[in-house]
This record gives structure tokens, sequence and C-alpha cells, in this order.
């Protein structure tokens, strides 16, 4: 159980790290990409973005 906490940790850490980089090459503005504002505060649910680097990453550990 704490494998899992400590692995989910570490993959926001690194989200949190390459979100700039991936807004410059076009991530995060695609459709299905959710951006919205509710009480002053701005909500952001990149679906597509998120299936597209899901996909890339199983195909990558596909062929390592």
């Amino acid at each position: 159980m704490i494998r899992w906490v400590i692995v989910i940790f570490l993959a926001l850490i690194l989200i949190s790290w390459f979100t700039p980089l991936l807004q410059r090459l076009g991530f995060g503005k695609l459709p299905g990409d959710f951006r919205f504002k509710l009480f002053g505060r701005e909500f952001f649910i990149p679906l597509t973005t998120t299936l597209l680097l899901s996909m890339a990453a199983a195909g990558i550990a596909r062929f390592v």
C-alpha cells in the first residue's frame, strides 16, 4: 500500500514539473481538455492530454 502512495506522489511531482513544457508543446489545449472557472478558481481537466500521454507511455513500455 505504501508503495502505491509513493508512486502516485512521485508521478504528481513529475507531472507538475513537466506541465509548463507540455503546455508549450500544445498539450492541455486539445479538444477534450476542459478549463473552467467556478467560485473564482480555475479548474482544469485534461482528458484528451491524459489519453495521449497514457498511450505514448504504454507504447514506450511495450518496446522497452
